[in-house]
């Protein structure tokens, strides 16, 4: 039972993606994750994020990466998004997000390309979105808690920026899948998009 999440930056995607693995007792990845992981490596090891061959080399990262709350910071996204649109990249990265996704029993991965590239033969895909200015206003307040002074017009303007980066690459943009169940969280309570996405997932499996 493969269960593909995809959606935009702030769009509820990560927290749905949890619940339902909790729900369906089955391993979650969030492939954003590996992304900023290789977004750090670059960072730490002085490369140019714009160059395909820095990104590609920063792939080779060490698992406990991954661990590092860092990842989660605001300015890691930002690069992480200019890395991911390297075709090389995505490509380094691929074989590791499909074994995840084909192990035995199954799992549940969120990202942007997981019911297009990752994982086009999965049971359920969802495409999770917001507006951009209820996607700012999260991960303004998100960033706020943690101690950031960023404005939320920088939020907002990093999220429209980021989506133009991620809607118009070219290897595996950011769309949602033909057969993807669409979920815009905007005016949803955590509670109820949760609720929805499970929903949307029972239609999707074999009755009886």
């Amino acid at each position: 039972m493969i269960i593909a999440v995809d959606g935009p930056a702030a769009s509820g995607k990560g927290t749905i993606a949890k619940a339902l693995a909790r729900h369906y007792h089955l391993p979650h990845l969030d492939t954003g994750l590996l992304y900023r992981a290789v977004a750090a490596t670059v960072r730490r090891m002085e490369l140019d994020p714009e160059k395909e061959a820095d990104a590609v080399a920063a792939c080779d990262f060490d698992e406990l990466t991954l661990a590092d709350p860092g990842l989660r910071d605001d300015d890691v996204g930002q690069l992480a998004s200019v890395v991911s649109a390297h075709p090389l990249v995505r490509a380094a990265l691929l074989q590791r997000q499909k074994r995840f996704a084909h192990q035995e029993g199954g799992a549940v991965l969120d990202g942007r390309d997981i019911g297009t590239v990752i994982a086009p033969d999965a049971l359920a895909k969802l495409f999770v979105r917001a507006t951009p200015t209820i996607r700012a206003q999260r991960r303004h307040a998100e960033l706020k808690n943690r101690g950031s002074g960023v404005s939320y017009d920088q939020v907002l303007a990093d999220i429209r920026a980021r989506d133009e980066r991620d809607s118009s690459r070219s290897a595996a943009p950011l769309v949602p899948a033909a057969d993807a169940a669409l979920l815009d969280t905007s005016f949803l309570s955590i509670d109820a998009s949760i609720a929805k996405a499970i929903a949307l997932v029972e239609a999707r499996r074999p009755q009886g």
